[in-house]
């Protein structure tokens, strides 16, 4: 089980094979993998939502990798976020957002079996939460919801705040565990996105210290950072704005600069 973090997790590479031990659709456009891996105590460091760097077969090759591995398993990088853990058991969850075939993640997800095998290059990234906050603000996307949820999972039962979560429509709400002084609201898709306004509505006790995690499209992210930051006042030290994607790119062209804000966050 994962808890809130006051530190930034530290990047530790620890390359491992994790197997698919289990799938479960959550949506029309979520699944869950589980994954088996024998070295999983090895990101006992990690929070909730801590950026996972997973290596995925390329097209056309072997899932399953071979007894070469990773020699022969030819990769190609991708960061997801820890949805859960269980160090017991050695077991290790990550929901990927299905947009078809754009994008190895996507792409490999669909297909994946029992059995499968991909690769745990690193895990790291900045805290998606603070133990020390008064206030807990998340808001994102389908793509930040695994993040999200982990985090909501994690706090003190409590915990005060709100989750504010942008969705296709109501195929795509899941049931989550949270405390009862988080509010959670689902807001459905249109142009332009209802994320930044609901925003805007949220209010908390002046005094209070918040804790910020944004995630998901780009312009929303951007948006909602220059707010906080700029309208609110709210210390870069307390807030968690990582962009997962950008409307009008492909995966494959976003991925440098995705990587580049994530390095970049603070």
């Amino acid at each position: 089980m994962t808890t809130l973090s006051t530190h930034r997790s530290r990047s530790t590479r620890i390359p491992q094979r994790l197997t698919v031990l289990e799938t479960l659709s959550l949506g029309p456009r979520l699944r869950r993998i589980r994954f088996y891996g024998e070295a999983l105590q090895d990101i006992a460091h990690a929070g909730p939502g801590a950026h996972l760097k997973l290596l995925l077969p390329v097209s056309g090759a072997n899932s399953t990798g071979d007894a070469q591995w990773p020699d022969g398993f030819r990769s190609v990088a991708r960061a997801y976020s820890l949805r859960r853990v269980d160090f017991a058991e050695n077991l290790l969850d990550v929901d990927f957002v299905l947009h078809g075939d754009d994008g190895p993640g996507s792409r490999w997800a669909i297909r994946a079996a029992i059995g499968d095998i991909i690769g745990l290059a690193s895990v790291g990234g900045p805290p998606l939460s603070s133990a020390a906050a008064d206030f807990h603000l998340l808001a994102g996307d389908l793509t930040a919801l695994p993040a999200i949820a982990a985090v909501l999972e994690a706090l003190p039962a409590t915990a005060s705040g709100a989750a504010l979560i942008e969705v296709t429509d109501a195929a795509d709400q899941l049931v989550l565990q949270h405390p009862p002084g988080v509010q959670l609201q689902w807001l459905y898709s249109h142009a332009p996105s209802p994320l930044t306004g609901a925003v805007r509505q949220i209010r908390w006790p002046v005094e209070a210290r918040v804790f910020a995690t944004i995630a998901g499209e780009s312009a929303s992210v951007l948006a909602i950072r220059h707010y906080l930051l700029r309208e609110r006042g709210l210390p870069p030290a307390s807030l968690y704005a990582v962009p997962y994607w950008c409307r009008g790119w492909s995966e494959e062209d976003y991925h440098d600069e995705r990587h580049r804000c994530m390095d970049g966050n603070t």
